[in-house]
Order: C-alpha cells, then sequence, then structure tokens
C-alpha cells in the first residue's frame, strides 16, 4: 500500500477531525490552490494572448480572434465531464498531479507558435484546445477536497479551492501584459517580436505568455505528487458514481452552476475583446484583470457567506444582483458605435463579476448539502452501519456532481465569447445576447426559489 494512501477517513466524526483529519485536509488543499490557480491561468491565456496578435502581425478577423477565444472553453468543458470522475479511479494525489503536468503542452506550444507570423491559423486552434487541459483540471480538483471536508466546513473549502483557484484567471491577464515586455529567459526565451499600432512600434516577447507558467507548473506538479494524499474510502468506479444521472438535483444544480460559474468565466474569457470592441480608446489589458479578480475574490467570501446563511438564500440573491448588473452594462454601453460609458460599463461588470463570485460558491456549497440530505433521509431509522455508509455514498456522490455540474457550467467560457460575436456579427453589437443571459438568469432564480429556497422547498438547503 501507499505511503501517501490514507485508509481512515472520517471528517465527521469531531474527534477524529480535530486530532488528525483537519491538518491533513488543509495540506492537501493549499497544495490543490496553486495546481488550480496555474490551470485556470493556462486555460484563459488566449484572452490576453487574441489581443495583441493582430499587432505583431497575425492577420485574423474579429470573429477568428474570438474562437481563439471561446475554443479552450470548449474542450475544458468537454474534458471537465470526464474529468469528473477521475480521483475516485485514479486517486486525488495521482490525477492531481498528471493533470497539472500535462499544462507544460500548451504552454510550450504557444511559446513556440506565436514567435513565427506564419504559423498557421489551425495550428493556433489546436493550441487553442489544448489549453482545456486546464479548465478540465476543476472539476477533479473540486470532487478531490470534498472528500477532505465535513459538511460544516465544505463551503469554506470548497470556496478557497475555487475562489484562489479562479484568481488564476485575474493573475493571467495581470502578469502577461508585463512579462511580455521584457526578455524574462533571456536567449533561451527566444527574440522579441515587433509590435506595431498606429504608427508606434515597440519589442513584444509575446512568447512568455505561455513560457512564463512553465517552472510554476513543473514545481506544482512535483508538490502534488510528494505532498498530497489519495483517500481509500473515496474510491469508487465509474458505474459507482454514474449513478448521479439519475439524480434530478443533479440536472437542476448543473443549470444553476451554468448561471454562476459559466457567467464568471464566460465573461472573464471574452471582457478584453469585448472592451477593445467596445471601446477601442482604452487599452482593454489594463482593465481586464480585476473582473476576474472581484469574481475570485468575491468566492471566497461567498463560501464562508453560504455556510452561515445556507446556499439557497445566498444563490437566489446572486442572480438577481447579476440581472441588475448586466442591465447596466446594456444602459452604459455606445448604441450604434456611439456614446456610452466607460466608465459605467467598467463598474457594471464589476458588481456582475462579484454576483458570479459569490453564485458560484453558494451553489457549490448546495451541492453537497443535498446529497447528504438525500442519503441521510433514506438511512433514517435504520442501523449505525447503514447511516454510516449513507456519508459515504454522499460523499461520493456529491464529489461526483460537483465535477459533472464544473463541467457543464464551464461551456459558459465557450458559448458566451461566441454569443458575443455572433450577436455583433448579425445585429452590430453584443446587446442580444446580454438579453439572452438575463433570461437565463430569470430561470435560475424560478428554480432556486422553487426547489430550494422557499418556505416548504422540497429539498432545503
Amino acid at each position: 500500500m501507499s505511503r501517501y494512501m490514507i485508509n481512515t477517513w472520517e471528517p465527521e466524526t469531531p474527534s477524529f477531525w480535530q486530532s488528525t483529519g483537519k491538518a491533513t485536509a488543509a495540506r492537501n488543499l493549499w497544495i490543490s490552490i496553486p495546481a488550480l490557480l496555474l490551470a485556470f491561468a493556462v486555460w484563459m491565456v488566449w484572452s490576453v494572448v487574441v489581443v495583441n496578435l493582430p499587432n505583431i502581425g497575425f492577420t485574423y478577423s474579429n470573429n477568428q480572434l474570438f474562437w481563439l477565444t471561446a475554443l479552450p472553453g470548449l474542450s475544458g468543458a468537454t474534458l471537465r465531464i470526464f474529468y469528473s470522475f477521475m480521483v475516485p479511479i485514479f486517486g486525488g494525489r495521482r490525477w492531481t498531479a498528471i493533470s497539472t503536468g500535462s499544462l507544460l503542452i500548451p504552454a510550450i506550444g504557444i511559446g513556440l507558435a506565436v514567435q513565427d507570423v506564419n504559423t498557421g491559423y489551425p495550428t493556433m486552434l489546436i493550441l487553442a484546445l489544448l489549453c482545456g487541459f486546464g479548465g478540465g483540471n476543476f472539476a477533479s480538483s473540486m470532487a478531490n477536497i470534498s472528500f477532505f471536508y465535513p459538511k460544516a466546513s465544505k463551503g469554506f473549502a470548497l470556496g478557497m479551492n475555487a475562489g484562489l483557484g479562479n484568481l488564476g484567471v485575474s493573475v493571467v491577464q495581470f502578469v502577461v501584459p508585463l512579462v511580455i515586455t521584457f526578455a524574462v529567459f533571456g536567449a533561451w526565451g527566444g527574440d522579441s517580436l515587433t509590435w506595431v499600432k498606429n504608427g508606434v512600434s515597440k519589442d513584444m516577447w509575446l512568447q512568455n505568455a505561455g513560457f512564463i507558467w512553465v517552472p510554476f507548473i513543473a514545481l506544482s506538479t512535483l508538490l502534488a505528487w510528494f505532498g498530497m494524499n489519495d483517500l481509500a474510502s473515496a474510491k469508487a468506479s465509474f458505474s459507482e458514481q454514474a449513478v448521479i444521472f439519475k439524480r434530478k438535483h443533479n440536472w437542476l444544480m448543473c443549470w444553476l452552476y451554468t448561471g454562476t460559474f459559466g457567467s464568471f468565466i464566460g465573461y472573464s474569457a471574452a471582457f478584453p475583446l469585448l472592451i477593445k470592441i467596445q471601446f477601442p480608446d482604452v487599452n482593454p489589458l489594463d482593465y481586464a484583470f480585476l473582473g476576474p479578480l472581484v469574481g475570485a475574490l468575491a468566492r471566497v467570501a461567498g463560501g464562508v457567506i453560504s455556510d452561515k446563511l445556507g446556499g439557497a438564500r445566498v444563490t437566489l440573491w446572486s442572480f438577481l444582483l447579476m440581472i441588475g448588473a448586466v442591465l447596466g452594462v446594456l444602459y452604459f454601453m455606445p448604441q450604434s458605435g456611439a456614446g456610452g460609458s466607460f466608465t459605467g460599463f467598467f463598474w457594471m461588470f464589476m458588481l456582475l463579476f462579484a454576483g458570479t463570485g459569490i453564485g458560484n460558491a453558494s451553489t457549490f456549497r448546495m451541492i453537497p448539502v443535498i446529497f447528504l440530505t438525500e442519503h441521510q433521509r433514506a438511512a433514517a431509522g435504520k442501523g449505525k452501519a447503514e447511516q454510516e455508509q449513507a456519508i459515504v455514498d454522499a460523499n461520493k456522490e456529491g464529489a461526483a456532481v460537483l465535477g459533472f455540474t464544473s463541467a457543464v457550467a464551464a461551456y459558459g467560457a465557450f458559448f458566451i465569447p461566441k454569443s458575443y460575436g455572433t450577436s455583433i456579427s448579425l445585429t452590430g453589437s453584443p446587446d442580444a445576447a446580454l438579453w439572452c443571459f438575463i433570461g437565463f438568469y430569470v430561470s435560475c432564480i424560478a428554480i432556486t426559489w422553487w426547489c430550494y429556497a422557499r418556505k416548504n422547498a422540497p429539498m432545503p438547503c
């Protein structure tokens, strides 16, 4: 048996949690967080790269640029479907190390590809798809951490892992504009490129957008391999986990989490390009990182608030906040290419990102509570062995649902940028897409209130 395998894990038992469990869980959480941050950074790196490609000689249309922004979302969401079930099959430590190490492929690939303006568009599309490795990691990371913590602390733990992990989106949009301005790796990093705009030229090392993550990915992979643990109680085959597809609450939470996380990651991916198109006199990279930063920090706070107030109540209010913010964005955007207020547009988006972050945490607080409640109801009145088994089964199903809902929601990273692109192509503005998003949020409010938040709701959480 591996020395990294823990055979007895009882986080719901107070004496075990205080003596052994809490410290072990914290160690696994704090190794998981930077690995997940790097995953998000690689997943969203194209949101920054596409803004610079036209200025160094790549002749792509706006629609082609939106495709490069959107494709990591498409592949990342699809990979999450498979990653959702990997931790119980391979073990959390092993899978975290493997999935983190895989980020080296797109990071190095981008660094090599952007150095030559003759690199074909199909190659860029493949690299955009490979960045989906970063998106897939979230599903397995959240499933893994959920096994380590008791019900009372899941909101905190999942909020920290996801919230600080989500910071990778903000980090990539803040760090890349800095590191592409000088030769970070000297001669090893390749020659500079010439950036030209409005008759002004300067040197740029766009390859650093990929290369800068390589040493950190390597270090994080080693930390995961030698510092994390596998839990014997988390072991399960795919067929054992596949029971979630028969659970009504799995599909309802997929819908709600798409409204929160799908919005967060989709808006994050498209924010820089949307600013560039709507407010061409504004440098999008001066502001774009702030939205994901607000959303990520709001997720950390949302986890703590949800532990105290209940996930369903917080989710309901987060969707109301998001609707108000989108209406504000519509009000402040230019109409027919004229007018508009960037200041108002920017602050409405900050409010929108805050709403998505809080909702991300509150929906993920709901999931383990829903499945634990459901299994405990079924085991009520039975023997101690059945009640203990109910907790184990609930944790396995809850973890699988956390992963699977994150997979479905991640398609927001594809659909929101593509919705903007399609709306602009057909109508000349992104307004139609934003009105569709509002309609979706209204449906999320209805589901949350009826199933989880109203008085006498069938599954209060």
